[in-house]
C-alpha cells in the first residue's frame, strides 16, 4: 500500500495528516539540529495520541515504513542541497500556491513547534543565525497564509506577487542552508 492508499482509508479519515502535512512536518524532522527519534514525533502525525488510529496493526507497520522512507530520502538530500518540493506543491496563478504547497508548510511550521527548543538553543535570539532561522519561518509563513501577507504587504506600500514566486523558489535552499547551518553549530557545541 503507498502512503496516498493508506491516508485515503474510510476508517482512517481526519485521524491522519494528509500527505502535503506529513511530507512537510517530516521535513521538519529531517532538518531538526538534533536527531529525535521517530518513536518521539510519529503521534504527531496523528495528532499527539499515544494510540495509534490503526485497527490493523499491517497498516501501521506499512504506514511507519513510508514515513521512515520519506525521512530516510529528506535528510540526507537537505545536507547534499538537493531536497525539492515535494510533488503536487507549486505555484499557482489564482491561489498564488496549491492547496498541497499550503498543507505541506503547514507541517513544516507544526514540525517545528516540536524542535523549537533545539533550534532556539544553537541559534538564540540575538545571534545572526536567527535572522535565517527567522528568514526560513516567515518564508514558510508567508506561503502557508498568502492572502494575510499580501495584505500586510500592501499596507507596507508593497504591491505584485513577484515575492511569492521568489520566496517559493528559494525554500528548497532555504531548507537546505538551515538544515546545514544547524547540523554545523550542533557539532561546535
Amino acid at each position: 500500500m503507498t502512503l496516498q492508499e493508506i491516508l485515503a482509508l474510510p476508517e482512517l479519515e481526519g485521524k491522519l495528516l494528509n500527505q502535503a502535512r506529513t511530507q512537510g512536518f517530516v521535513t521538519a524532522m529531517a532538518a531538526a539540529p538534533n536527531v529525535l527519534t521517530p518513536h518521539e514525533w510519529l503521534p504527531y502525525l496523528w495528532g499527539g495520541e499515544e494510540v495509534a488510529p490503526f485497527s490493523d496493526g499491517e497498516q501501521l507497520e506499512c504506514y511507519i515504513e513510508h514515513i521512515i522512507e520519506m525521512w530516510n530520502a529528506y535528510r540526507p538530500a537537505l545536507f547534499d542541497g538537493s531536497w525539492v518540493w515535494p510533488e503536487g506543491c507549486e505555484l499557482d496563478e489564482e491561489e498564488i500556491v496549491t492547496e498541497s504547497a499550503r498543507d505541506f508548510c503547514e507541517g513544516v511550521l507544526q514540525g517545528w513547534q516540536l524542535a523549537r527548543d533545539d533550534w532556539e538553543t544553537i541559534m538564540p535570539e540575538e545571534s545572526e543565525d536567527n535572522a535565517l532561522l527567522g528568514g526560513v519561518l516567515l518564508s514558510l509563513s508567508m506561503l502557508y497564509d498568502p492572502e494575510t501577507s499580501i495584505a500586510a504587504l500592501q499596507e507596507q506600500g508593497v504591491e505584485g506577487l513577484d515575492q511569492f514566486e521568489e520566496i517559493f523558489n528559494a525554500i528548497p535552499v532555504m531548507l537546505c542552508g538551515l538544515t546545514q547551518r544547524g547540523s554545523t553549530l550542533v557539532e561546535q557545541q
